[in-house]
């Protein structure tokens, strides 16, 4: 009996694996080439659900936006952190003024699980910018999701 259950969760952990790798790969080799800057616009992709199952079934994630400021020792300022969705349409802006990050600090947003509408294509644009060249922000998504007895969880780096 048990049985019966096992071959779609297995399948739904391997497809979630595999997207993971797929997305890794490209961000780490494109996030290499900017380790320093005074500023840049950065795409972050945001997965609010994937699919899963022959009848391509959504599977909703809580996602986490996390900025951090790798610099030691400088400042940087958040001017922009707008969400879109899959068509490209802006669905919510989460900065009302600019925020200064101190050396080393982070701030993070975060994407209900039961919000349903930026679709498995929707994004995350983050503008910053610095006084003097700093090191590159890390900006990340992360996607999760604890239903069932499903666990589900990916990243994703954004890409200037």
């Amino acid at each position: 009996m048990w049985q019966s259950w096992i071959q779609p969760i297995a399948g739904l952990i391997f497809g979630v694996a595999a997207v993971g790798l797929v997305l890794a790969a490209p961000c780490q080799a494109n996030g290499a080439g900017a380790l320093s800057s005074k500023g840049h616009s950065v795409y972050v992709p945001v997965y609010s659900h994937v699919f899963t199952g022959d009848r391509a079934q959504p599977v909703y994630l809580a996602v986490t936006i996390s900025i951090r400021n790798t610099d030691p020792d400088h400042a940087i300022t958040i001017t922009r952190a707008d969400y879109y969705d899959s068509e490209g349409r802006l669905i919510k802006k989460y900065l009302t003024q600019p925020t200064t990050l101190k050396p080393l600090s982070s701030t993070g947003y975060v994407i209900k699980e039961s919000d349903k509408v930026g679709g498995s294509g929707a994004n995350l644009i983050v503008d910053w910018h610095a006084d003097r060249v700093v090191n590159a922000p890390l900006i990340e998504s992360v996607m999760i999701s604890t239903r069932s007895a499903l666990g589900i969880s990916f990243t994703s780096r954004g890409l200037v």
